[in-house]
């Protein structure tokens, strides 16, 4: 039998995607809530951050546009036929549960993009360059996707406990069962990819996300913040170093597996630390 290769693999795998987990119809929610007030209160701001996140992949996608500008084809139809299109519904769908819970809609930010993904595609034209934004691109996607499911699986968790079978059936379920496909892309994307790479590559990616990284979706110090509130609520600050070791092992294995004894990459835990100890201090007033 032939040895697929990974662009064959990774077809199959977007065509599988777009065939079995199409955007989540909205018939198919269930609002009900039995005690709206306590639901706010225990996750309010983490629907609102999550329903952010989602709806901000209209911007990522102007992102990876402008930062890969000749990706390939099986890149662009993932994050634009079939990537963007899941996560929008899954945005909106929190959106209206916070809304109908008492909560503020949230407040995505769609269209900007920084100073510096410009430049990062400005020098994408060199294709040498291209192969590490898009390597950058997959450790983000990866580190992101594995985020959302462990967050979602611990709000499932949640709202299970305060007897809300509508919302955690037919709201968290129905999303948390996308996000693992999502992580399966990128991981086979990176995995793919670092193996054509030269050494410089490879080395100049683990130093560009040394300094890059971020948890998903927290751009300045509040959203910093907000993301640590966001693990405090979920019950996960007690666990952080198995979260960590979770969202970075993959990465770990590609950019440092030279270095001997790293476990998790210290810029992963230094982050979530740093989104705790600014929650922390806001509540501290």
């Amino acid at each position: 039998m032939p040895v697929r290769s990974i662009d064959d693999r990774l077809n199959e795998h977007v065509d599988r995607i777009e065939a079995e987990h199409p955007p989540i119809p909205l018939e198919s929610v269930d609002y009900s809530v039995r005690r709206p007030a306590l639901v706010r209160e225990r996750y309010g701001h983490v629907l609102d951050y999550m329903a952010r996140v989602e709806l901000e992949v209209d911007r990522n996608v102007l992102e990876l546009t402008t930062m890969l500008p000749d990706p390939p084809e099986v890149d662009r139809r993932f994050y634009a036929e079939v990537w963007q299109p899941q996560e929008i519904r899954h945005g909106l769908i929190l959106d209206e549960l916070q809304t109908r819970i008492g909560h503020g809609p949230a407040t995505p930010d769609t269209d900007t993009v920084s100073a510096k993904i410009r430049i990062l595609g400005l020098l994408s034209h060199l294709s040498p360059i291209q192969d590490i934004v898009r390597l950058l691109y997959y450790l983000t996607g990866m580190a992101t996707e594995r985020s959302a499911v462990l967050a979602y699986n611990r709000l499932y968790d949640g709202l299970v406990e305060l007897e809300e079978p509508a919302i955690s059936e037919t709201v968290v379920a129905q999303i948390r069962r996308q996000e693992p496909a999502h992580y399966a892309f990128y991981r086979l994307s990176a995995t793919g990819l670092a193996q054509r790479l030269a050494p410089w590559q490879v080395w100049l990616t683990g130093q560009l996300r040394r300094i890059s990284f971020a948890p998903v979706g927290a751009n300045n110090d509040a959203q910093k913040a907000d993301f640590g509130a966001l693990l405090d609520s979920l019950g996960v600050v007690d666990e952080l170093a198995r979260f960590t070791a979770e969202i970075s092992r993959v990465e770990r294995d590609l950019l440092w597996a030279n270095t001997q004894g790293l476990g998790t990459p210290d810029y992963v835990i230094r982050a979530m630390r740093e989104a705790v100890g600014l929650h922390r201090a806001r509540l501290s007033g």
